[in-house]
């Protein structure tokens, strides 16, 4: 157990340190605001507050950690070891900077308290956050830091031992459209037909029709070769329905079609299955109680794993209905137009409500990339994007974190704008696996 003596011990001091140390690190700590309780300790012991009481190890603090609410303050990006960091405090601290406070500004999207400006659905965009603006945002620098942490440790501390956490992979699938034509109502089968027509898309008139008349298996019925890859790769999959009423945003099969609750009872028998909350669920409550409910209408099972379609979700409201209908874990955090770390970590974490000043039970799983991203927004071609992928999980392998990825059911289907994206999939499981 290392020990920590701060000059008071806050709800925020409590949880970036747990997160650091006990997440990231897997080190015990514990907490001490007594300066002769601390003196008197014999094992490993750090300090965490405005002056050393010696010439112990020591990280000068900032006020964030012993502040309450949000405020606008400037930050100046320094350097430590060509790292990317902020909140520098010189050489009189150990670390040069006050790591905690940065790593706690990241982790709870504090810039997202502040004022900003959304995109056209709602969201904050990578480009106003920190990370974008300064280059870090494909470095789970929190991590990275937590790492230089354990070094400088283990240099004033040789004797502990400093257990070493694995890496580990998790592949996570949106099924926004389970089919591409099967099982849709007769009116949004003709709609589609005639919208064909008219644009002239006659591979796809003729596609539609094999597809009705059962001629051709459904392009975006990919769940079997999903499944197949799955115990192949032995990789831990989740997959996320969208079961919310017919919108513009919102095209799924209609849930209450028996073709598709049929899929999605059988996708639980194989592999994980969590709620892909409709596109107005962002702040419309009913709508999203209502759909958990019909989500665990079809499985008979409680359903405690979300992720916001389109990933529309504003802090903190989003992240305190989830809470309210007892949603545990969220994988909404990234961002649909750049790859990367959008709370600056790959380690799940528990998400910090600034409003009330509390660490809540809703766990945070971040992804790293969406295949959306690599061919809607970047225009990479799919072997870039592999690129792309293996540089992402070098980075996540080096601090031994959590590679989460993020691709539909019809990425595989290598039809329309997947054309050429087949193998992509099985490469990245690949590359992740190895």
């Amino acid at each position: 157990m290392i020990l920590v003596y701060t000059h008071k011990v806050t709800p925020r001091v409590r949880y970036i340190f747990k997160h650091i140390f006990t997440r990231v690190l897997s080190i015990e700590i514990d907490f001490t605001s007594k300066v002769e309780e601390f003196v008197a300790f014999n094992g490993p012991k750090l300090s965490y507050t405005n002056v050393a009481l010696g010439s112990e190890f020591f990280i000068k603090s900032t006020d964030l950690l012993f502040e309450q609410g949000v405020s606008d303050s400037e930050i100046n990006i320094s350097t430590w070891d060509n790292i990317p960091c902020f909140f520098f405090q010189g050489s009189k601290s150990t670390i040069p900077f006050d790591i905690f406070s940065a790593s706690f500004y990241l982790i709870t999207r504090y810039e997202e308290y502040l004022p900003h400006i959304k995109d056209k659905h709602g969201r904050f965009t990578a480009d106003q956050s920190l990370a974008y603006m300064h280059g870090f945002l494909e470095k789970p620098v929190v991590d990275i830091w937590a790492y230089k942490l354990k070094k400088a440790l283990q240099e004033r501390f040789p004797d502990y031992e400093y257990p070493e956490r694995k890496y580990s992979y998790m592949s996570t699938i949106d099924v926004d459209n389970a089919f591409a034509y099967k099982h849709k109502s007769v009116v949004r089968s003709i709609g589609g037909l005639l919208k064909d027509l008219y644009k002239l898309n006659i591979f796809n008139v003729i596609d539609r029709l094999a597809v009705r008349f059962n001629l051709r298996k459904d392009p975006f019925n990919t769940f079997e070769q999903l499944i197949n890859l799955k115990k192949k790769y032995n990789v831990r999959t989740i997959f996320f329905f969208l079961i919310g009423d017919y919108t513009t945003f919102d095209t799924n099969v209609s849930a209450s079609k028996s073709k598709f609750r049929l899929l999605i009872k059988d996708m639980v028998d194989y592999a994980r299955v969590g709620l892909h909350p409709s596109y107005y669920t962002m702040s419309n409550n009913s709508k999203l109680k209502e759909e958990k409910q019909r989500m665990e209408g079809i499985t008979n099972m409680p359903i405690f794993r979300s992720r916001q379609h389109y990933l529309r979700f504003s802090l903190p409201d989003t992240y305190q209905r989830l809470i309210d209908l007892e949603i545990k874990e969220d994988y909404s955090m990234g961002y649909a137009s750049h790859t990367g770390f959008r709370a600056s970590t790959c380690t799940p974490f528990y998400f910090y409500d600034l409003d009330f000043e509390i660490q809540t039970p809703l766990k945070i799983f971040p992804f790293a990339l969406m295949d959306t991203t690599l061919n809607d927004y970047m225009k990479l071609t799919p072997k870039q994007s592999l690129g792309k992928i293996s540089e992402l999980k070098r980075e996540v392998k080096k601090v031994n974190g959590t590679f989460i990825t993020l691709f539909h059911n019809e990425s595989l289907s290598d039809y329309l704008r997947w054309k050429g994206w087949k193998r992509v999939y099985e490469s990245m499981l690949k590359i992740a696996t190895n």
